[in-house]
C-alpha cells in the first residue's frame, strides 16, 4: 500500500473501489487505462482488506475480554 492509501478511511476506499469496479465494467477504456484501473482496484481492495482485518482483530480481543471476565466470576 502506498501511503496516499493508508490515509484513506474504509468508505472512501470502499467508494473508490466501487467507481473502479463500475468504470471496467462499463468498458470503452483502452488497455492501458483498464491496466491502470485495475491496479488501483488492486490498492483499494488491500485498504478495505486491512481496515476489516483490524475491525476483526479489534472484535475478536472484545470478545475474548468478554469471555474471561465472565470466566473469573
Amino acid at each position: 500500500m502506498t501511503e496516499t492509501d493508508t490515509s484513506l478511511g474504509y468508505e472512501q476506499a470502499r467508494d473508490e473501489l466501487i467507481e473502479v469496479v463500475r468504470k471496467l465494467e462499463a468498458g470503452g477504456t483502452s488497455l492501458e487505462e483498464s491496466l491502470a484501473l485495475w491496479e488501483r482496484g488492486e490498492e483499494l481492495a488491500k485498504v478495505c482488506r486491512h481496515w476489516l482485518e483490524g475491525a476483526r482483530a479489534r472484535l475478536d480481543s472484545a470478545l475474548a475480554a468478554r469471555e474471561a471476565a465472565a470466566s473469573e466470576e
